[in-house]
């Protein structure tokens, strides 16, 4: 596949390949490089990795993606005595290249870096669009900073290796892409999905691609792909991250639709093809009616707010976003009961 071009404050390509240390190394030419990579990463393909090196292990899983984690690999770059011509590669699903990312973008006030990711989540979303960050107790990337990588490596070799749960979270990412834009991918995730995976994969970099190209600080446009996740990321933070990303973003979709259906004009053919979509890919439909007021709570808290008010991105029609606010509590209540509440 030919590789996809992003533009922000710098330009880099997503390249495809079926050997993406070989890449990066031809990418480090002569550099110092570190490597960051989750426990997991290393015990499965440490092997691989170029041994001259240095490798910094973090903990799997969002548990990487905290202060104390931060800390402790960023003091490993200073005692390298690493200088700012230095290359980080992060080797790992979303949470990595967020953490990898962050430290490129505070080690000597921003150093280039480089993405591999190896969920499928990672390839299609996280690596892609130079957010990168950490969370606080009080909610999901609540510290972060825009510093795109030098390029982003999908070696979609490493699908290999995920659980089929894994997978199938990833494909929410998937599917948000083609509710918000590209809707060929509803019909590719229709039409067997996992014979399809190649070219959902390269659609929705495509389509992640043009959005952040247009709008790279999320001043308008970029918004959309946040689609589903001010609640997705309140269920995946009151789940205690129990629940991988994509479970959590496919119960927030769910209710964004059911908000669509509600407030902004989708219909309800639109409504229920969007529910079967996530009911072929067996992504999660239901969560505790019990919960609805903590989730509320970890809402107002979401880095998404605007001016005291939450802000939901909603459709009216599959393809074309909208935008939602100033809903009251007792309005969003009812949409969380008739949509995934039980």
């Amino acid at each position: 596949m030919k590789p996809i071009t992003v533009s922000s404050e710098q330009s880099y390509e997503v390249i495809f390949t079926d050997d993406a240390f070989k890449e990066a190394s031809l990418l480090a030419g002569d550099k110092k490089v570190v490597i960051v990579a989750p426990k997991s990463i290393v015990a499965s393909f440490g092997a691989s990795f170029p041994s001259k090196y240095l490798l910094i292990e973090v903990e799997d899983g969002e548990e990487q993606k905290s202060m104390q984690s931060f800390t402790k690999a960023i003091e490993k770059l200073a005692a390298a005595k690493l200088d700012r011509s230095c290359l980080i590669i992060g080797v790992g699903g979303g949470a990595t290249t967020d953490l990898a990312g962050f430290l490129a973008a505070s080690y000597l006030r921003g150093v280039d870096w480089v993405a591999i990711p190896t969920s499928l989540a990672g390839m299609v979303d996280a690596a892609i669009g130079g957010k990168t960050g950490l969370n606080l107790e009080a909610g999901k990337n609540l510290i972060g900073a825009f510093h795109s990588p030098s390029a982003v490596l999908i070696d979609q070799s490493f699908l290999s290796s995920l659980s089929q749960r894994d997978l199938k979270a990833g494909m929410a990412e998937v599917a948000k892409c083609g509710f918000i834009d590209d809707t060929q991918i509803l019909d590719l995730i229709e039409d067997k999905w996992r014979e399809n995976l190649s070219e959902l994969i390269f659609r929705s970099i495509a389509v992640k691609a043009r959005v952040v190209s247009a709008d790279f600080k999320e001043s308008d446009l970029r918004e959309i792909l946040n689609y589903g996740h001010t609640l997705g990321h309140a269920i995946e933070k009151h789940s205690k991250y129990s629940l991988r990303h994509g479970e959590a973003v496919a119960l927030g979709l769910r209710f964004a639709a059911q908000l669509s259906f509600e407030f902004s004009g989708l219909s309800k053919e639109h409504l229920d093809r969007q529910n079967q979509i996530l009911d072929t890919l067996e992504l999660n439909a239901k969560y505790p009616r019990a919960s609805w007021s903590e989730l509320l709570e970890i809402m107002r808290n979401d880095k998404k707010m605007r001016g005291g008010r939450i802000r939901f991105v909603t459709l009216s029609a599959l393809g074309v976003p909208t935008r939602l606010e100033d809903i009251s509590d007792q309005q969003l209540e009812k949409c969380f009961l008739e949509s995934i509440g039980e």
